[in-house]
């Protein structure tokens, strides 16, 4: 570990001392090292992981989603993915760095690998433009699920974005409607397409290429409209309420699986996925693999209506509405004021075809007694 958050100092103390324990070469010269306790530091170390990573607030988990050290997805493309064939360019204007796509095989079976890069270190960040991607980079990914659909291929994509480019050239080659092309297409597709939040799932920029069937979370991971540092400036003009920001946004995996926004959470290895990154790749292989499998007996209609239905049904159950069915690949709200509605207009008219009836009735029997 060569970097730590603010709330690890005690951690860092701790593996510093079993470095040190680890040396054979003290002050006194060479001298036998201490196994037990390097063993009893140890569990030092993993009992406050534990304890710390157990009680981490929204902020925090923001922080660990950021960490520099955690795997990125060009890590998580090489140890998932085999035979992985990278395709650039959107046959438009050019290549994006911050996103890396092409077709690979997982279990054997081909896929279309998408994945927002960040980069490692300061060099390729810059080139990889810190995973905000230009709207040549959603042009490109379009390009290829379009590609994927014909060919009834799988899509996997990996989020990890503080939210698309915001510099003036996106703009002008059209950053806002690539992003909703990007969203359009995702929804459009008769393909299973699975999602992976690796680290930030911010903004646009990641809703973009997450609207899937399955939207899966580690469980450090964080995914929302804005980062709490934007959230906070513009709802108290104070970037340092950051904490009260992440707390309200609801940004976390547990939260978003509570309010069915994703759909399934993968634990991290203890201290965060940058701790263990070969375990965490081999989990989330796993959990490809099984929400694949999950759909191998669906037509490209079913496909496309689970994900259909899956959006439609967000946030029906806690919010005005709380019952909702779909029927006949058609959305029915019983509660909304629509249906409401329609059930009082078919009562009115029974009412005044009824009242209409009994004036008939009334006006011929006063018709006949005259």
């Amino acid at each position: 570990m060569n970097n730590y958050l603010e709330f690890e100092k005690e951690i860092k103390e701790l593996e510093q001392e079993v470095e040190n324990l680890k040396s054979p070469y003290g002050s006194g010269g060479i001298s036998e090292v201490d196994t037990k306790k390097i063993l009893d530091t140890q569990n030092q170390i993993n009992d406050k992981l534990k304890y710390i990573y157990q009680n981490l607030n929204s902020w925090q988990k923001t922080l660990v989603a950021r960490h520099e050290d955690r795997p990125k997805a060009n890590f998580y493309i090489k140890s998932i993915f085999s035979s992985f064939t990278p395709l650039s360019g959107d046959r438009y204007f050019g290549d994006d760095k911050s996103v890396i796509a092409g077709f690979g095989l997982i279990e054997k079976k081909s896929v279309l690998v998408i994945g927002q890069e960040k980069g490692e270190d300061l060099t390729s960040r810059i080139e990889r433009n810190f995973g905000m991607m230009r709207p040549e980079g959603y042009r490109k990914c379009i390009r290829l699920m379009q590609l994927a659909n014909r060919f009834q291929i799988p899509i996997v994509t990996f989020i990890d974005t503080p939210g698309a480019y915001p510099g003036l050239d996106s703009e002008q080659r059209g950053q806002a409607s690539a992003i909703a092309n990007s969203i359009e297409c995702c929804m459009s597709l008769k393909v299973p397409n699975i999602s992976v939040i690796i680290g930030e799932g911010g903004s646009g920029g990641a809703i973009a290429l997450a609207s899937s069937n399955k939207v899966i979370m580690l469980e450090n991971s964080i995914y929302s409209v804005i980062s709490p540092e934007g959230c906070a400036s513009i709802l108290w003009r104070d970037p340092s309420k950051s904490l009260q920001a992440a707390e309200a946004m609801k940004l976390t995996a547990k939260d978003l699986l509570g309010l069915g926004i994703i759909d399934e959470i993968i634990e991290e290895p203890l201290g965060g996925a940058h701790r263990d990154k070969e375990l965490i790749a081999q989990d989330i292989k796993k959990s490809i693999i099984n929400n694949l499998n999950y759909f191998n007996n669906f037509s490209r209609e079913e496909i496309f209506d689970h994900r259909k239905s899956k959006f439609l049904k967000i946030g029906r159950d806690k919010g005005f509405a709380p019952s909702s069915t779909l029927s006949g690949g058609k959305y029915i709200d019983e509660n909304s004021f629509i249906s409401k509605m329609k059930t009082n207009f078919k009562g009115k008219y029974l009412q005044l075809g009824l009242l209409a009836l009994i004036i008939i009735v009334l006006t011929a029997l006063f018709t006949v007694v005259k």
